[in-house]
């Protein structure tokens, strides 16, 4: 049967949706996207930004283009668990961030934030991860409201070439 709707089609947010290959939340190692991240080949894991302690991530099912992750080295699930200089880094991360991403994109704003617990809504529960939104004047439209689809217009991996690309220079 037709109908007079276009519709987007975004198959590869399938197991996401599924949760296949989510981690329990005691999951470390190989077992947690987190933890796995950092040690494959350059580009493959998405990682744009390498600390002592911490590291910068592209968001795998982006809200909106650019949306980063800051995640510790460290397997540690809560922010009381985190120890003092993984916070500053973390920190000092997320700010610098928010300067490569105005540089990169031009966000207008961002919306900063981490979700502790599985019921608080952390998909990955248990390696804490501090989220990074660009955002826009605009940039909520009909296809999130009315489609329930978000447009996001550039490929991960171009994504995070610029960002590690700005990541050196700022």
């Amino acid at each position: 049967m037709t109908d007079a709707w276009e519709r987007l089609y975004t198959p590869h947010r399938m197991p996401y949706l599924k949760g296949e290959s989510k981690p329990d939340d005691h999951s470390e190692g190989d077992h947690c996207p987190f933890c796995r991240a950092p040690n494959l080949p350059e580009g493959e894991g998405l990682v744009f930004a390498r600390g002592s302690e911490v590291f910068g991530v592209l968001n795998l099912y982006p809200y909106n283009s650019g949306h980063v992750m800051i995640c510790p080295y460290r397997h540690v699930a809560d922010y009381t668990e985190l120890r003092p200089s993984e916070m500053q880094e973390l920190g000092e991360f997320t700010q610098r961030a928010m300067t490569v991403l105005r540089s990169v994109s031009g966000a207008h704003g961002f919306n900063i934030g981490m979700n502790q617990g599985s019921v608080s809504g952390a998909g990955i529960a248990g390696h804490l991860h501090q989220h990074i939104v660009p955002r826009w004047g605009g940039d909520t439209n009909f296809m999130p409201i009315v489609g329930g689809t978000k447009v996001i217009p550039q490929l991960l991996s171009d994504t995070r070439d610029l960002l590690a690309e700005a990541w050196e220079r700022v």
